[in-house]
C-alpha cells in the first residue's frame, strides 16, 4: 500500500505559502502534483496546480491573497503508481482587500466596457457568462493590470459579470 504524502505548512504570509512534501516509506518518489484551490467571491473556485520532480520537495507559492483560504492537496507519483491525495489548509494572514466596484455598460450590439475601483498594481480577474451555472461552472475570463477594460461578447444576449 503507498500511504499518502505528509504536507507541512512551513510558513505563510500575506502573499504566499511555503510547504514541504515528504513521503514515509521507502517507496521511490518521482515526484508530486500539487493542486492549490480558492474560492475567488462566491461563485467562482480556482485552481493552481504544481507539477514537482523529485522526492522531497519545499515549495513557496506566491502572488496569493491576503487573509484567504487556501486547500492544499497533493499527491506522489512512485514507481508503484499514484498515492492517495493529502489535504492541509491555510489562511493566509493580512487583512483581505475590499471588493472591486464594477461598472458594465454595453458599447455596442457585442462590446461591453467594464470599469471598477481597487487597489494599483494588482492583476485583476474579469468573468462573465449568461448564467450563474455558468458563471460557476465555466464563465469567459480575461485579466489586466488596469481599472477597465472592453469585453467581447455574442449579440442578442444577457451577461453577468465579476470582477
Amino acid at each position: 500500500v503507498i500511504p499518502p504524502p505528509v504536507i507541512h505548512v512551513e510558513s505563510y504570509s500575506e502573499d504566499s505559502i511555503s510547504f514541504s512534501l515528504k513521503m514515509t516509506t521507502n517507496i521511490k518518489v518521482s515526484g508530486y502534483v500539487v493542486n492549490i484551490y480558492w474560492t475567488f467571491d462566491t461563485h467562482r473556485q480556482e485552481k493552481r496546480t504544481l507539477t514537482i520532480q523529485g522526492e522531497k520537495s519545499i515549495q513557496k507559492v506566491a502572488n496569493l491573497t491576503a487573509h484567504t483560504p487556501y486547500e492544499i492537496s497533493a499527491w506522489a507519483r512512485t514507481e508503484l503508481g499514484d498515492s492517495p491525495l493529502s489535504f492541509v489548509h491555510v489562511v493566509t494572514s493580512g487583512t483581505r482587500p475590499a471588493s472591486p466596484s464594477l461598472k458594465a455598460k454595453a458599447v455596442n450590439q457585442t462590446a461591453v466596457e467594464c470599469s471598477w475601483t481597487g487597489p494599483r498594481n494588482v492583476v485583476y480577474g474579469i468573468f462573465y457568462a449568461t448564467s450563474f451555472l455558468e458563471l460557476y461552472r465555466s464563465p469567459h475570463n480575461t485579466t489586466t493590470t488596469s481599472h477597465n477594460t472592453t469585453v467581447l461578447v455574442q449579440r442578442d444576449e444577457q451577461y453577468l459579470f465579476l470582477v
